[in-house]
């Protein structure tokens, strides 16, 4: 392997890099099929909370993915297994987020409240007495298209009483569009919960590193032998850093080059999370390596 940082892939680099990879591979479908043919093993990771792992098998068939419920780790899923095994929660979450959510938690036997609009009845005076539940003993927040001021205040409500859990799926503010467009993301959602409550939430999403610890801990997988794969160099290629993957950043999405080498050259320890190992301009350029 190259010592260097932020290297531009060649074909050799390429299938010395392959040789090693046990996992994390999303991109084209033919890389995804052939890195299967090959023996390795490919894990879909997302930050995205508005599918469910099937919902997700069933969009990556459609597309020509050779893709298994149980290689889709998302944050909804990541979410419900983190209250589950890591928090022990005993009791309700309040949940601000998607039927996908509802429907993970669920599968693991948490129950929710809150899905679905929650709009604002009577005066200032009852926003801050309205009823709660008593069972709720968690707040989750992810990707909520329904967010409003009452679920913000519902929200703070739960989160001062003491002992309450708070978790977030993911902190990333924009989701780009196509043609350079963006809307807010959960991590605007997140951050006003938290100015509300004047608490911190715990994400689970990436870059945080439980959501490599929620594959490792259901597959096994040795960190050395694993490639994280993605175009973000501020969710996929940190992930990969603070788990100890090498990295490699398509620029296919909204990171380029440039970004990766300006926290190169920064000087600062937590920018440097964010420069790959190695880049592509798209995951296609893998393929001569699977192939040959």
């Amino acid at each position: 392997m190259s010592g260097s940082k932020c290297a531009r892939l060649s074909a050799a680099l390429a299938k010395q890099v392959l040789d090693s990879v046990d996992s994390a591979v999303p991109g084209a479908p033919q890389v995804i099929n052939l890195l299967k043919e090959n023996g390795k093993k490919v894990f879909f990771v997302t930050n995205n909370s508005t599918k469910t792992r099937k919902m997700y098998v069933d969009k990556l068939s459609v597309l020509g993915f050779n893709a298994k419920e149980d290689e889709v780790f998302g944050t909804a899923y990541c979410s419900a297994m983190y209250l589950k095994t890591v928090c022990k929660l005993e009791g309700k979450v309040y949940l601000i987020g998607s039927n996908a959510m509802r429907e993970e938690m669920e599968a693991v036997g948490l129950q929710q409240t809150g899905v679905g609009p929650d709009h604002v009845l009577g005066k200032q005076t009852d926003w801050a007495n309205v009823p709660l539940d008593p069972e709720v003993k968690a707040v989750v927040v992810g990707f909520d298209e329904h967010f409003s001021y009452m679920k913000l205040n519902r929200a703070m409500q739960y989160l001062t009483q003491p002992g309450c859990l708070f978790v977030g799926t993911n902190r990333d503010t924009r989701l780009p569009l196509e043609g350079g467009k963006a809307v807010p993301g959960t991590g605007c959602l997140l951050q006003a919960v938290e100015t509300a409550a004047q608490r911190q939430a715990q994400t689970v999403g990436k870059p945080n590193h439980f959501m490599f610890d929620c594959v490792a801990s259901q597959f096994g997988v040795d960190p050395d032998r694993c490639l994280m794969v993605g175009d973000r160099l501020d969710t996929d290629i940190m992930l990969g850093s603070n788990c100890g993957l090498k990295t490699l950043l398509t620029l296919t999405g909204v990171s380029t080059v440039a970004d990766a080498e300006a926290h190169q050259k920064s000087g600062c320890a937590e920018r440097q999370g964010m420069v790959p190992d190695y880049y592509v301009e798209s995951i296609a350029e893998l393929l001569p390596a699977l192939q040959g």
